[in-house]
This record gives C-alpha cells, sequence and structure tokens, in this order.
C-alpha cells in the first residue's frame, strides 16, 4: 500500500494548493509516482495540477447503479473500465477524482466493487495524496485501511483554526487508522501568537509549520495558472516543502 496523505480544511483555506505543493515536493525528491485523489465534492485539484478533468468514479458509481452496464459485460469489468478511464495521466503523477455525493439508494455493491478496483489502483503508487471535503466523509469510506498523514489546513482567523480543531477530533473518530495528525497555517501574515499557540497544544494539535501568504500564489490562483508550476524559489513554496521534509519520513 502507498504512503497516503490526507488533506482536509474549511472552505478558502489554501488546502488544495497545498495538496499541489505537495504533490509538487513529492516529485522533486524522486517520490513518484504519485496518485493524486480529488475526494472534495467541489473539485478543483485538477485546476491546481493543470490537467483537464476527466470521468469520475462517482459517475461509474451512478451507472453501474441505474443499470447502465452493457449487455455481455460484467459488473466487474464494467467498473475495471471506468476506473481505467478515470485515470488522467502526468508526469510523475496521476489523478483521480471521486466525483460527487451519491444519489438516493443503495450503492453498497458499487461501493464494494469500487473499494477493491482502488485497492489494486492503490498498490502501484509509492504516494498517496488526498484532497479531501471538510466533512471528512470521504475518507471514511474512500479507499485504503490506513491514513499516514493527515494534514488539516487552516488560516489565520479563528474560524479556520476552529473548523482545523472540529476536523481533526472527527477525524479521530472516524475508523480511518491516522498514523500522525499535523495542523499547517497556511497564508499567514505572521507567526502565530502565544495564544493561538496555546490553543492548539490544549486541542492536542501539533503545529507542523505556516506558509506565508504570497502575492505570487496568489495571482496564479487568480489568473487560473496551475500553482504547482510555482518556481521553486517562492516563499510560500519554500516554506511548504521545509514543513514537508520534517514529517515525511523516507
Amino acid at each position: 500500500m502507498p504512503y497516503s496523505i490526507a488533506l482536509a480544511g474549511k472552505g478558502g483555506t489554501g488546502k488544495t494548493t497545498v495538496a499541489g505543493m505537495l504533490i509538487k515536493y513529492l516529485i522533486s525528491k524522486d517520490k513518484e509516482p504519485v496518485l493524486a485523489v480529488d475526494a472534495d465534492s467541489n473539485a478543483n485539484l485538477n485546476e491546481v495540477l493543470g490537467l483537464e478533468m476527466g470521468s469520475t468514479l462517482g459517475q461509474a458509481r451512478e451507472e453501474m447503479k441505474m443499470g447502465n452496464v452493457p449487455n455481455g459485460m460484467t459488473k466487474d469489468i464494467f467498473m475495471s473500465m471506468k476506473m481505467e478511464q478515470a485515470i488522467v495521466d502526468s508526469d510523475g503523477f496521476d489523478l483521480v477524482v471521486m466525483g460527487q455525493p451519491e444519489g438516493q439508494g443503495c450503492y453498497c455493491a458499487a461501493n464494494t466493487l469500487l473499494t477493491g478496483f482502488l485497492e489494486k489502483l492503490t498498490g502501484n503508487y509509492p504516494y498517496l495524496v488526498m484532497d479531501n471535503e471538510a466533512g471528512m466523509e470521504h475518507i471514511s469510506r474512500l479507499t485504503t485501511s490506513n491514513v499516514d498523514i493527515l494534514l488539516t489546513i487552516a488560516d489565520t482567523s479563528r474560524r479556520g483554526l476552529q473548523a482545523a480543531i472540529r476536523i481533526d477530533k472527527l477525524s479521530q473518530n472516524l475508523n480511518i487508522g491516522v498514523g500522525k495528525s499535523y495542523l499547517i497555517i497556511n497564508q499567514a501574515k505572521a507567526e502565530p501568537t502565544p495564544a493561538v499557540l496555546k490553543i492548539i497544544a490544549d486541542e492536542g494539535l501539533e503545529l507542523a509549520g505556516t506558509i506565508p501568504e504570497d502575492d505570487t500564489v496568489y495571482d496564479f490562483d487568480l489568473n487560473g495558472r496551475p500553482t504547482i508550476e510555482i518556481p521553486e524559489d517562492n516563499n510560500a513554496l519554500k516554506a511548504a516543502f521545509q514543513i514537508f521534509d520534517t514529517i515525511i519520513q523516507g
């Protein structure tokens, strides 16, 4: 199984941008190929990575549930074919998008098949980076039996920090086997105050570091440029790489 790193955080914290920085880091350290999984229902990791989004696993699951399997084809073969179609290849990494949450009705059979195929797929990659929505439900019913690292991304606002604390507590209640949990403060105008550090410590969170607010990152995002292409001498990217150097072993 791959070394899996999941990211979560409330909207607007730059979680997906940090996921892109992490993928760039792993490739720069020759820890490839990386499997990038977009498990956010508002999928946009592909934009950060500069890729067109293909079909989603949610669409495949929906098709199977609705009985849209061609005559003469088993459900296993159908789901395997759809899995292959959903993989977007790139240099040093591949992307899979989970897609929108399911509709009404039972998805048990489709989910069982999907989980099995995802387990086979992830075995081909040494590293997996999973971008999640704040609720964390995608992790709980997804792919791997363990998450080696959970990175909760917060901004400098009080609400951002409170959301990060809730997400971390929720992750502890889900059966996903988190090996290590860290907090990253993103878009920071300054270092955290003693009061903020006390809140973090009192809640049992471990602060991995801060990523400074950066005009280049903002401009890339505003103009729709893939942030994975930000030069490595960028201050925000250098701060992120220093964090990853500390928390990712091997």
